[in-house]
C-alpha cells in the first residue's frame, strides 16, 4: 500500500485538474439554475484528496531513499526529454504544504467571495493554480519546471485580473504579466543553452555534472546569470518587485496562495539549480547582491506603506531576499527551510488582513484601529503568523533565521548584520500593522465590525494552531537543524533584533506618544520610501520613454518613408498609365514611329557610353 502511494504521486496535480474541469459547466452559466456554489465544493473536494494522498505518502516514505517517476515525452533526433517527478521527504513535504495551503484558502474563499458570481471561474483558476504549483513541486526536469512556471504566470495573470471590470486590476495583472516575461525569457535561452553543456535536465544528472563540469569563466557567467533572472522576477526581487504590489489587486484568496506559495516557487528551482550556479561565482554574488538589497529596501518600503496588502507584500520581497542570500552563499538547506516555514506565516498573515477587509471594507491603515475587542481571532491570527516569519523562539521562523545565521557566520559575517537589520525592520513592521489596525481607539469604518464568518474563521484558527506547532511538525520529519550544531551564541542576537524592532514598534503604534499617522522627521525621506525609491518613476523615465519614442520614430518611418515610397510608385505608374493612354491611336504608322524613336534613342545612349 505504501509503495502505491508513492507511485501515484503523480495523480496529486490531477486531482486539482479535475476539479478545474469540472467546474467549467458553471463558468458559462450552463447550469445557471442551481447557480455557482457547487463548482466551489466539487474543487473543495478533489483539494481534499490531493492533501489526504500527500499526507498518506509523506507518512509512508518514511526514511526511504529518493526515488524518480519517468514519463516519456519526446525521443526523436537524439533528443530525449522525460518528465521526470522526484519522490522524496522534501518534495512530498512542499505538496503537503501546497495542498494544505490552498484547501484552507478554498474554504477561506467561500466565506469572502459569498456574494460573487464569479464563483466556477475563480474556483476553476485555484485548481489550475494549484496543479501547477503541484506539479512543479515534484518536478525533476528543469525544462517542465520552465513549463510549470509559464503556467503559474498565466494562472496569475488570470486571478489577478479577476475582476476584469476594473481599469486598475486590468492594469495590476498586465503589468504582473510583462514584468515577469522579462526575466522569463532570458531564463529561457539559459534553459537551452544548458542542454548542449550537460546533456540533460534532469536536476539530478545535472548535480553529477556540475560536480565535475569545466566551463570556461565567460560561459558558467553568462549560463548562471541567465538561470537567476527568471526567479529573479518570479520572486519579486529588485528591480522586478512592482509587479507583486500590483498584483494585490486580486481577490484575498488569490493573494493568500500567490505571497506564500508561487513567489517561493521561482526559489524553489533556484535551490534545485544550486550545484550549478556555484559554477560561476558571479552569479553567486548576484544572487548575495540582489538579495540584500531587496531585503533590505523592501523591508523599508513596508513600512511606509498605508495599504495593509501592500505593508505585507513588500515583507515577502523581503523574505525572499533572505532566500536569495542563503543560494548565493550555497546553503540549500537554510533556504528550504526559510520557504517551508515562511509559506504558512504570510497564508496566515494574509487571511488575517482579509478578514479585516472584508468586514470593514477598507484597507487603508489610517483608517483602521481598535479591533482587538471586536475581531479576537483575526487579531491572534496575525500575531501568530507575525511571530511565525521572525525570529522568536520557539516558532519556525526562529530555527529557518538561525540556520542561515549560523551558515553566514564562519564565511560572511557581514550578511548575519543584514540578517539582524532585516528581522529588526521586519518585527517593527508587523507591530505597525497590527498597532493601526488592532491598537488604539475604534474608528468609523472600524466601529461596527464584527468577527468573520465560519467558512473564514475556521481556517484562520485551523492555520494559527498548525503555525504553532510547526516546528514539531518539522523535527518529525528531521527537517529542523540539530540544537547541538548551531552556533548558540547568534541565537540571543537574532531574538534581541526582534525583541527591539517589536518593542520600537509597539512603543509607537500601540502607545499615544506620537499621533498617527506618524511622519518621519524630513518628509522627502518618507516620500522616497512610499513611493518605492521612485524606481516605477524611473521605470517610466527610461524603459517606458525608449520604447514609447522607439514606437513613435518606427511609426514616422513606416508613414513617410515605406508608406511614402509605396505610394509613389503608385502615383508614377497612374501617370504614366493616364499619359500612355493618349497614345494609344490605333494607327500602325504611329506606333513605328514610336519603335524607330526608341530604337534611336537607345542607340545613341548605347554610343555615348563608348
Amino acid at each position: 500500500m505504501s509503495q502505491l502511494l508513492l507511485e501515484s504521486i503523480w495523480l496529486i496535480p490531477c486531482y486539482a485538474l479535475v476539479g478545474t474541469v469540472l467546474a467549467i459547466p458553471w463558468s458559462p452559466g450552463l447550469l445557471d439554475r442551481v447557480g455557482p456554489r457547487p463548482a466551489g465544493y466539487l474543487n473543495l473536494l478533489m483539494t481534499t484528496l490531493a492533501f489526504g494522498h500527500s499526507l498518506l505518502a509523506l507518512w509512508s516514505i518514511g526514511q526511504q531513499a529518493p526515488q524518480q517517476i519517468f514519463f516519456p515525452w519526446l525521443h526523436a533526433a537524439g533528443l530525449q526529454i522525460d518528465l521526470a517527478f522526484l519522490v522524496s521527504p522534501v518534495t512530498l513535504s512542499a505538496i503537503a504544504v501546497v495542498t494544505g495551503l490552498n484547501l484552507l484558502t478554498q474554504l477561506f474563499a467561500i466565506g469572502y467571495l459569498e456574494m460573487d458570481w464569479g464563483w466556477a471561474r475563480f474556483f476553476a483558476l485555484m485548481g489550475f493554480f494549484e496543479a501547477g504549483v503541484c506539479s512543479l513541486a515534484l518536478c525533476n526536469s528543469l525544462f517542465f519546471s520552465y513549463v510549470f512556471l509559464e503556467l503559474l504566470t498565466l494562472a496569475t495573470y488570470l486571478l489577478v485580473g479577476f475582476w476584469f471590470a476594473q481599469p486598475l486590476v486590468m492594469t495590476g495583472a498586465r503589468d504582473a504579466f510583462w514584468t515577469k516575461r522579462v526575466g522569463d525569457l532570458i531564463l529561457f535561452m539559459g534553459v537551452i543553452a544548458l542542454f548542449p553543456l550537460a546533456g540533460t535536465w534532469n536536476f539530478t544528472e545535472l548535480g553529477e555534472w556540475a560536480a565535475t563540469a569545466n566551463l570556461s569563466p565567460l560561459s558558467a557567467t553568462l549560463l548562471g546569470l541567465a538561470l537567476i533572472s527568471g526567479p529573479l522576477g518570479k520572486c519579486a526581487q529588485f528591480p522586478f518587485q512592482l509587479w507583486l504590489d500590483e498584483a494585490m489587486e486580486a481577490p484575498i484568496p488569490a493573494s493568500i496562495l500567490r505571497n506564500s506559495v508561487v513567489v517561493g516557487a521561482g526559489a524553489y528551482v533556484l535551490i534545485k539549480l544550486q550545484p550549478v550556479l556555484a559554477l560561476s561565482p558571479v552569479a553567486l554574488t548576484a544572487l548575495v547582491v540582489f538579495g540584500t538589497a531587496t531585503a533590505l529596501g523592501a523591508s523599508l518600503i513596508a513600512i511606509a506603506q498605508i495599504d495593509i496588502k501592500r505593508a505585507l507584500s513588500y515583507l515577502v520581497s523581503a523574505y525572499m531576499g533572505l532566500v536569495f542570500i542563503a543560494v548565493g552563499t550555497q546553503h540549500p538547506e537554510a533556504a528550504q527551510l526559510l520557504l517551508l516555514t515562511q509559506s504558512c506565516s504570510f497564508a496566515l498573515l494574509f487571511m488575517a488582513a482579509g478578514a479585516v477587509i472584508w468586514t470593514t471594507i477598507s484597507q487603508d491603515l489610517t483608517q483602521l484601529g481598535g479591533l482587538w475587542s471586536r475581531r479576537p481571532i483575526s487579531g491572534l491570527a496575525l500575531l501568530v503568523g507575525g511571530s511565525g516569519l521572525i525570529a522568536l523562539p520557539p516558532f519556525g521562523g526562529f530555527w529557518g533565521l538561525l540556520q542561515l545565521a549560523d551558515s553566514l557566520w564562519t564565511t560572511r559575517p557581514w550578511l548575519v548584520g543584514v540578517l539582524l537589520i532585516v528581522n529588526g525592520l521586519t518585527t517593527f513592521s508587523l507591530m505597525r500593522v497590527f498597532g493601526l489596525t488592532f491598537g488604539g481607539q475604534p474608528t468609523a469604518m472600524t466601529e461596527r465590525s464584527p468577527e468573520v464568518s465560519w467558512p473564514m474563521a475556521l481556517p484562520m484558527t485551523v492555520l494559527t494552531v498548525f503555525t504553532l506547532l510547526l516546528p514539531l511538525v518539522l523535527e518529525q520529519f528531521n527537517l529542523l537543524p540539530n540544537w547541538a550544531d548551531l552556533n548558540k551564541q547568534l541565537a540571543p542576537l537574532i531574538v534581541w533584533s526582534s525583541v527591539l524592532g517589536g518593542s520600537l514598534g509597539g512603543a509607537i503604534y500601540l502607545g499615544n506618544a506620537l499621533p498617527k499617522p506618524v511622519k518621519l522627521f524630513w518628509q522627502p525621506l518618507q516620500e522616497f520610501f512610499a513611493h518605492d525609491f521612485y524606481i516605477q518613476r524611473l521605470y517610466q523615465l527610461t524603459i517606458v520613454s525608449l520604447v514609447n519614442y522607439s514606437a513613435r520614430l518606427t511609426a514616422w518611418f513606416d508613414r513617410h518613408v515605406v508608406d511614402g515610397a509605396v505610394n509613389a510608385v503608385g502615383f508614377v505608374t497612374l501617370f504614366s498609365g493616364q499619359a500612355l493612354r493618349y497614345t494609344a491611336s490605333g494607327q500602325s504608322q504611329l506606333y513605328v514611329l514610336l519603335v524607330v524613336f526608341s530604337l534611336i534613342a537607345i542607340g545613341f545612349l548605347v554610343s555615348w557610353s563608348f
